[in-house]
């Protein structure tokens, strides 16, 4: 997995995480209003904003990212329905990005969705010009009926 564009927030000041620990002890029912309206978190969801708020209590600085799953060569490949031999020629060509960890191909999961996206596409656009062409030659016919 890579990180992606960390943010460091400072800890709060003294009184703020005073307050907003009293306000955490023994709750774990986090209420979140975007724009007026209420959300209630999922289970995992809530349980890292606690983990955030309560990090925050304690005058704690933070840094919140993101992680990609960043996948083998072989484990993208079995995703794919494809040899891993065919893909490492695929990233060779630069038909699908890949990242180096040492050695080591690693490529985005978000890649290998997309590519198998256009596959689709690409297969579907070529059955519908095949039905073309089969009507065209059908309607075409002088085979004497």
């Amino acid at each position: 997995m890579t990180l992606i564009a960390p943010r460091v927030t400072a800890g709060l000041p003294a009184e703020d995480a005073q307050t907003l620990q009293y306000a955490l002890k023994g709750s774990s029912d986090i209420t979140v209003f975007v724009d007026g309206t209420v959300h209630r978190l999922p289970d995992t969801a809530r349980d890292a904003v606690i983990d955030l708020l309560g990090r925050f209590s304690r005058g704690e600085s933070v840094t919140v990212s993101s992680v990609e799953e960043m996948l083998t060569t072989s484990k993208a490949a079995e995703l794919a329905g494809i040899s891993h031999t065919y893909l490492r020629n695929m990233t060779d060509r630069g038909e699908i990005p890949v990242e180096y960890r040492g050695t080591h191909r690693r490529i985005r999961l978000a890649d290998i969705m997309a590519w198998l996206e256009t596959q689709k596409k690409k297969t579907a656009a070529e059955t519908a010009a095949d039905a073309d062409s089969a009507g065209v030659e059908d309607d075409g016919r002088t085979d004497g009926s």
